[in-house]
């Protein structure tokens, strides 16, 4: 499946909506509207990545809430009036998250997380599933620890094929440890069927593209680095990309980069020649994307910081 050529070549994510959010009544209404979608597909965009985190879905005992359904409904309608397409993606699941600092843990060694998980994505095929030209599903955002291999493996290829009873043909996108890295798409298990996907993010380097950030250890927020200082270039991103893109190629898949993009404390000329880079690599093998992201967020696009530029960079994402 060429990602690029099926409606999901250029994308942009909808983060801090339905996902690292206060969950209140006021975002869930204003954050993200239908202005918003018609923004994207006038710029370009072929879909939006949607994050969502598993607590507007499902209580503590895993039954379902209506909530994450009626605004994940209404983010299908407006997909479909401004002809986008949309991958619908778990950032956060039932003892697990990726950000550091989260009190969310277990869902590895847990069965009846497990069951949560796999019990939600059934209920997203039954509600989604019917439509895989459109939609696309994303199983959980950045398995973070290498120990978590093993496990995750075997947890993705049983809510596949959950899933497959219900929606035996939309595409899913499957990401692998250190926070779905690259380099570790080799780890991954062979595709369970032609319409399974390896997934990845990329924010390399990342004292580059974080700097100044503050909710990460890794990062020193008083430290800042320019283009020219980050070694970025084509070269470095085709042999960042080798391991996976080989992979992919033996096992008859494809890949796509669910997140990649550039702190808006970076200037913004030095964070278009990281996009220009990137793209290149991008476009050279085939790779689908969205950009993290379309607001806010610490990353968005629509920033002011991008105001003198962005009818340039829009060609480069």
């Amino acid at each position: 499946m060429m990602l690029t050529k099926n409606g999901f070549h250029k994308g942009i994510n909808l983060g801090g909506w339905m996902s690292q959010c206060d969950y209140s009544q006021n975002t869930l209404d204003t954050f993200i509207t239908e202005p918003d979608f018609r923004q994207i597909a006038d710029w370009g965009f072929d879909h939006v990545r949607i994050p969502v985190d598993y607590n507007l879905f499902q209580q503590a005992d895993g039954s379902f809430l209506t909530v994450g359904f009626q605004y994940l409904d209404l983010a299908v309608t407006f997909c479909r009036r401004y002809q986008l397409n949309l991958v619908l993606d778990l950032h956060k699941t039932a003892g697990f998250s990726f950000d550091e600092g989260e009190t969310e843990e277990g869902f590895f060694d847990s069965e009846s997380y497990q069951e949560m998980f796999y019990a939600l994505w059934e209920e997203f095929a039954r509600r989604y599933g019917n439509d895989p030209a459109h939609i696309a599903f994303e199983l959980l955002n950045e398995v973070t620890d290498p120990s978590y291999i093993a496990a995750w493996n075997r947890i993705a290829e049983t809510c596949i094929r959950r899933i497959r009873k219900i929606a035996p043909e939309t595409m899913i996108l499957v990401g692998s440890y250190h926070n779905n890295g690259v380099r570790e798409v080799p780890a991954l298990d062979p595709p369970f069927d032609s319409n399974v996907i390896y997934n990845f993010h990329c924010y390399e380097p990342l004292l580059f593209t974080h700097q100044g950030a503050t909710w990460t250890v890794r990062i020193d927020p008083a430290a800042r680095m320019s283009f020219a200082e980050s070694g970025t270039s084509e070269a470095y991103f085709e042999e960042l990309f080798e391991a996976a893109v080989r992979k992919a190629e033996e096992q008859h898949t494809s890949l796509y980069c669910g997140e990649y993009g550039m702190i808006d404390i970076a200037p913004a000329a030095d964070s278009l020649e990281w996009f220009k880079a990137i793209h290149s690599v991008f476009e050279k093998h085939g790779i689908g994307r969205s950009v993290w992201c379309y607001k806010g967020m610490d990353f968005g696009i629509t920033d002011h910081k991008y105001d003198g530029i962005r009818e340039e960079l829009l060609q480069y994402l």
